[in-house]
C-alpha cells in the first residue's frame, strides 16, 4: 500500500487543507515523512472544499458527529448513521485522495489530530 495517491495529484495546491481551510487546519509539526495537522470545526460550521495530499491517520479528540461530503455535496460519511454508533475518542483512516468538506453536525467543537503519511 502506498501512503500517497498516484501522481499526478489531481488537485491544485490551493486545495491543500491548511491552504484552502486555514481557519480550520493548523500544521502542528512536519518533517520529510509526516505532517501533523490539527483540525478544529465549531458546532454548525463547515470547512471549505479541501483535500489532503497523503493518507492520514486521524484521532478524533472531541465532537459528537460530523458529515463529510464530496465536491458535488454527496455524503461520503455521516457519523450519525454509523452502526455501531460513533463514539469519541476514535481513530479513523483516510486515503487522503479526495476533495471534501467537513461539517460539524454536533453540539461540541470537533477537534481532529491528523498524521499525514508522506512517501
Amino acid at each position: 500500500m502506498t501512503a500517497r495517491p498516484a501522481d499526478p495529484w489531481p488537485w491544485p495546491e490551493s486545495l491543500d487543507g491548511p491552504t484552502a481551510a486555514p481557519d480550520h487546519h493548523r500544521v502542528l509539526w512536519e518533517n520529510d515523512r509526516v505532517r501533523v495537522l490539527e483540525t478544529t470545526i465549531s458546532p454548525g460550521d463547515t470547512t471549505p472544499l479541501h483535500t489532503h495530499r497523503a493518507a492520514t491517520v486521524m484521532y478524533v479528540v472531541s465532537g459528537t458527529s460530523f458529515i463529510r461530503r464530496d465536491p458535488d455535496g454527496v455524503v461520503m460519511l455521516d457519523t450519525r448513521a454509523m452502526n455501531p454508533p460513533f463514539v469519541m475518542p476514535r481513530v479513523l483512516w483516510s486515503e487522503g485522495n479526495g476533495a471534501h468538506t467537513l461539517e460539524n453536525a454536533g453540539a461540541d467543537p470537533l477537534i481532529v489530530i491528523g498524521v499525514e503519511l508522506k512517501d
